[in-house]
């Protein structure tokens, strides 16, 4: 099997050179079975994810069907999955809450132009010398904030008024409503998290997220538990796709939302391109980086059009897309497809989903992206140590950007004494 090496600078999408090769009737088997379970991975996921960033759970729907697509028809990587990610989920909060769903469109499509601009400009590479210390330290700080952010639908927490972005406001606010916590509500997503975790280590081929989001929906429907479902906060779910349309891209919006853009274009680069390496790392194959950056891009840019929020490289979707067996992109646009299908034939079922059940999948997934174990082994060496501290404090004080500027410029400061320590000598 060809590892890709000698052609890992091409732009030429990995779906053509799997053509090229061959593609045999025994591959579209194993792409479908693959492509199925992936879908129903991604189904509640992709709904838990929006209505966690702010917004309606058909938006994280439309980013995995259309993004998800666009990034394994035209990507640099054999069996990348791209759709909307956890990591984003603070970032997606903040500029919705700031600017309003309008101006996040605009964000993601501008997120995915300045993705395109650095594919074709081959900054692919450069993109992942980030200092492995950063990515672990704004990782477990975005888990951080995903756990505190799922806390208020947790425990069926009604506040005063709106709920705080910043990290220290809002668990200032959820201390205030904790008169108003709902042990039902905490039953359902305590007991949605259990679930999809006890799955995973008896069951792991079974879908756990599917299995604990339709139990818990039919147990509360059955049992006609007084807990906020999907259709309660958000209406019936669309059918299908909407009609494209263009933001506002007016010279006013797009300085206004410069600086949210830049923040989704760094982030979606580094997680993408760290999907793509791990799917490398399970495959013996080289992705290509800067032709994945350029299918990111398209992919946010027709994700925004059709009215979704932003779509990156999914770690756990492509580990899992590997692990069912996928000979090719082909997996991926099948993922879609079917997600597709689930839209079209189970929409309305989506309103019985109780919100604490997505906040209990969101606790899975907060959980699983901190590493855990990485994280208290970069502390053992203090040069790591303060790298990941700066990057993970700073992440959490203030935002991502600011996280992973003040990380690097803490390994390049440390960098910099080294050389010099050496060159004086003892």
């Amino acid at each position: 099997m060809p590892d890709g090496t000698a052609t890992a600078h091409l732009y030429r999408p990995k779906l053509l050179t799997t053509f090229r090769e061959g593609y045999r009737l025994d591959d579209l088997r194993g792409d479908a079975a693959a492509g199925l379970t992936v879908a129903v991975i991604a189904l509640p996921l992709s709904m838990a994810i929006a209505v966690a960033s702010g917004v309606s759970p058909d938006r994280g729907l439309y980013a995995a069907i259309v993004g998800g697509f666009l990034v394994s028809a035209l990507g640099g990587s054999r069996f990348q999955i791209g759709g909307p990610a956890g990591a984003f989920i603070v970032l997606v909060a903040a500029t919705a809450a700031k600017f309003g769903v309008s101006g996040l469109l605009t964000a993601v499509l501008m997120s995915g132009a300045l993705l395109t601009l650095l594919g074709l400009l081959r900054l692919g590479s450069l993109v992942r010398h980030i200092p492995h210390a950063v990515t672990v330290g704004f990782t477990g700080a975005i888990a951080v904030t995903i756990l505190a952010s799922q806390l208020k639908d947790l425990g069926g927490l009604r506040l005063a008024g709106a709920e705080p972005v910043p990290l220290g406001p809002k668990l200032m606010a959820l201390a205030e409503s904790a008169g108003t916590f709902s042990p039902l509500a905490f039953a359902v997503g305590a007991g949605v998290a259990a679930l999809i975790l006890g799955v995973r280590r008896w069951r792991p081929a079974w879908p756990g997220m599917l299995i604990a989001i339709a139990l818990a929906s039919i147990g509360a429907w059955a049992l006609r538990l007084p807990v906020e479902t999907i259709g309660d906060r958000f209406g019936a779910l669309p059918s299908g796709l909407p009609v494209p349309a263009l933001p506002d891209l007016s010279p006013a919006a797009l300085l206004r939302l410069a600086p949210a853009a830049l923040t989704f274009t760094l982030l979606g680069a580094v997680e993408s391109l760290l999907s793509a390496k791990v799917a490398d790392g399970m495959t013996g194959r080289v992705h290509r980086s800067n032709m994945e950056l350029v299918a990111q891009g398209l992919a946010n840019v027709a994700s925004a059009l059709f009215g979704g929020i932003c779509v990156t490289g999914t770690i756990a979707r492509t580990a899992a897309n590997v692990r069912a067996g996928a000979r090719s992109p082909v997996a991926g646009l099948l993922h879609a497809v079917f997600l597709l299908l689930f839209v079209a034939v189970a929409a309305p079922l989506a309103g019985f989903i109780p919100m604490a059940a997505l906040a209990g999948v969101l606790l899975v997934v907060a959980w699983n992206m901190a590493e855990k174990a990485e994280f208290l082994r970069l502390l053992r060496d203090w040069r790591t140590a303060l790298v990941l501290l700066a990057t993970f404090a700073v992440t959490l004080a203030h935002d991502l950007s600011a996280g992973i500027i003040a990380g690097c410029l803490t390994a390049a400061a440390l960098a910099l004494f080294g050389r010099r320590v050496a060159a004086e000598g003892p």
